[in-house]
């Protein structure tokens, strides 16, 4: 959820003091919820400031502390599709990851996985042929 404007906190905070009120009338007043400015009145107790906190949490990736064994994967096979990188991945560690969190972590490196369509489809024309597959060219 979005943090409320720093007027919006400042106003409720000297409200609050200024008229010594209830916090539910604040509340009410402000058409925020009680909890928000009881949280309010203790950030400006603790911080003598009503700038929100800084965000925290989250889930580490699967793949934090890999970032040069993927750096190395993704150099020998610059064509692989998400998929197939997964795949690789989970034969080589044993750590299976979906193509989402697989791309959320090459995105987070800032590796750029555009990959050369001339490449890719003379790589499938090439498998074909191996296989005794009709292409379509003579």
């Amino acid at each position: 959820m979005k943090a409320c404007s720093l007027d919006l906190r400042e106003r409720i905070v000297k409200t609050y003091y200024g008229e010594k009120t209830s916090i539910r009338k604040v509340a009410e007043r402000f058409r925020v919820s009680k909890s928000m400015v009881q949280n309010l009145i203790a950030l400006k107790k603790e911080t003598g400031q009503v700038v929100p906190r800084k965000a925290t949490g989250g889930r580490k990736s699967q793949l934090n502390g890999y970032e040069e064994e993927i750096a190395l994967m993704v150099q020998e096979y610059p064509d692989y599709t998400l998929s197939q990188y997964c795949e690789y991945w989970g034969e080589k560690t044993g750590i299976r990851v979906s193509e989402s969190t697989m791309c959320r972590f090459l995105k987070k490196e800032n590796w750029n996985l555009k990959k050369n369509i001339h490449s890719v489809k003379g790589r499938l024309l090439n498998l074909g042929k191996s296989k005794g597959y009709h292409t379509g060219k003579k």
